[in-house]
């Protein structure tokens, strides 16, 4: 019974920092202009800066965000005694950084798959 109430109060703290981050990036997003990126934050609900930080890196470079995600996704792996919590917020992390090079790659134009 006490782990059910455990279960019960740890769903419910989830939900409420779900609703509180998409609620701040809401507000943020309303602060800025109405850019791509503003329009992103709004709908992932979490910021770039955040993102970077969850996953722990400085830049945006599509190796080094996918070996700090696969690294972090398995840590946090429940089956291994991990945190769903966190590996969910990793998983939303590299979708916000994923979106914001794809807007960014976008932006350098689509006939940009030169070979080298």
């Amino acid at each position: 019974a006490g782990a059910q109430v455990v279960g019960k109060a740890f769903t419910n703290a989830v939900r409420q920092e779900i609703r509180m981050s998409e609620e701040a990036a809401k507000r943020h997003a309303q602060n800025k202009s109405t850019s791509a990126h503003a329009a992103e934050t709004a709908r992932m609900g979490m910021t770039l800066d955040e993102a970077k930080q969850i996953l722990n890196v400085e830049k945006l470079s599509k190796e080094e965000v996918d070996k700090m995600y696969q690294h972090l996704f398995d840590a946090n792996d429940k089956a291994k005694g991990g945190s769903f919590y966190i590996q969910s917020k990793v998983v939303r992390a590299k979708e916000r950084i994923d979106q914001e090079m794809q807007l960014e790659g976008n932006k350098q134009g689509p006939d940009s798959t030169g070979g080298s």
